[in-house]
C-alpha cells in the first residue's frame, strides 16, 4: 500500500464511524496545510464489523463540516494485510488497543506500530472517549483531541 518513501497511518475505533473518521479527517486536512499530504497515506477503520459501509455519524459530519473540514470515508474493518501495510496503527482506547494487538499477533512479522492516539496528547488525555451515546459537545471534545494528537503526530513523523 504504502509507496517508497512515503508513510502511512490507520486510525481505528470500534465501529469506524465517531471517533476514527473523525482523526482521518483531521489529519489529512494538517498533513494538507503543512504540504506533505502526498506522503502519506491515510485511512481508518474499525474493529468491529457493525457498520460497514457506513457513512460517520451525522454528529461528527456537523462537527468536521463546523471546522470547514469534509470527508467521505465509509466504514471499514481492520484487516490481517493492514498490519503489514501500515506503519502506525493509531487506536482511541485500552479495548481497541486489545483487539488489535490480538489480531496482530495472529499476523506474522507485522510491521505495524500499535499505539493509543491519545499517548500524543501535550495534554496527556490517553483516552479518546467514544461520543456515540453522547451529545454533540462530546463530538467537539474528540475533534479537540484528535486535533492536538494528530498535531503532535504529524510533528513527530514529519
Amino acid at each position: 500500500m504504502a509507496s517508497s518513501g512515503s508513510r502511512s497511518v490507520l486510525f481505528v475505533c470500534l465501529g469506524n464511524i465517531c471517533r476514527s473518521p473523525i482523526a482521518e479527517a483531521v489529519f489529512r486536512k494538517l498533513a494538507i496545510d503543512a504540504n506533505v499530504v502526498d506522503k502519506w497515506i491515510i485511512d481508518s477503520g474499525a474493529t468491529s464489523d457493525w457498520n460497514i459501509g457506513s457513512l460517520p455519524d451525522d454528529r461528527g459530519l456537523a462537527c468536521l463540516s463546523n471546522h470547514g473540514i469534509e470527508t467521505s470515508h465509509r466504514a471499514r474493518q481492520v484487516t490481517k494485510d493492514d498490519f503489514m501495510s501500515f506503519e502506525f496503527i493509531l487506536c482511541m482506547d485500552e479495548s481497541n488497543l486489545r483487539d488489535l494487538n490480538k489480531k496482530a499477533n495472529s499476523v506474522k512479522n507485522y510491521k505495524a506500530k500499535i499505539e493509543l492516539l491519545g499517548s500524543y496528547d501535550p495534554q496527556k488525555e490517553l483516552i479518546i472517549k467514544d461520543p456515540y451515546y453522547g451529545s454533540d459537545a462530546d463530538f467537539e471534545r474528540v475533534y479537540e483531541q484528535c486535533v492536538r494528537c494528530c498535531k503532535a503526530f504529524l510533528d513527530a513523523n514529519s
